[in-house]
């Protein structure tokens, strides 16, 4: 797939971009698409919550009324979780939800997404630039330039650079990552993707090495 490199001004420029077809124009797979996000999405999660057994409870364990003759149910200890104040019953504990993913599932699932995107005319791609000053004026007017400055927009820039990340930040709806931080979740979430001219031969690279 060949795709036209647009300067910041929003123009288009008489260079053309190749995206590698065992990258952007595979046979997407849904399923790998699924468990990358599924992981994603779990090693989000702290897994900090917690709940009190009657164990952890504070209380009085007598009996507080008769076995028998008093109309209503038998109960024993106060920490009982029929009771208010009471303990709870398999409650929740801290854990940790992350799972293992074999890399080539990765991979495949990254593929699939970028590939999706390419397929749906979702890729932009912009020629180098820099930020003299890190301004969020100035990198907003680049988004109305591109026309994407009302959609959920990832940037993929092939190395750091602070001014551009600290312009981004404080923009809804978009988000700066590198060549090589780049995963499902993410990919699939925008509705547009600004891929920045320098960071299509790393993207090749990185699916390459993995």
């Amino acid at each position: 797939m060949e795709l036209v490199v647009h300067k910041i001004s929003g123009e288009a420029t008489d260079r053309k971009v190749i995206l590698d077809d065992s990258i952007f124009g595979i046979v997407p797979s849904d399923h790998a698409i699924y468990l990358d996000t599924k992981q994603y999405l779990a090693n989000q999660r702290q897994g900090t919550h917690d709940s009190k057994e009657k164990s952890d409870l504070t209380g009085s364990t007598r009996k507080i009324k008769r076995q028998k003759g008093t109309g209503t149910a038998r109960a024993g200890s106060i920490k009982s979780p029929i009771f208010k104040g009471g303990a709870r019953v398999f409650g929740p504990h801290p854990r940790y939800y992350g799972f293992k993913l074999n890399k080539k599932v990765k991979r495949l699932a990254r593929k699939s997404a970028l590939t999706y995107m390419a397929l749906d005319n979702n890729i932009l791609v912009l020629e180098d630039f820099n930020l003299e000053t890190s301004k969020t004026k100035d990198f907003r007017k680049i988004l109305n330039n591109l026309g994407v400055d009302n959609k959920r927009t990832l940037m993929i820039i092939d190395k750091t650079d602070e001014n551009i990340y600290l312009s981004a930040r404080n923009i809804q709806k978009t988000k700066v990552i590198r060549a090589e931080g780049i995963n499902t979740y993410e990919v699939l979430y925008a509705n547009k993707i600004i891929l920045v001219e320098s960071a299509v031969k790393t993207i090749v690279e990185v699916f390459a090495n993995k």
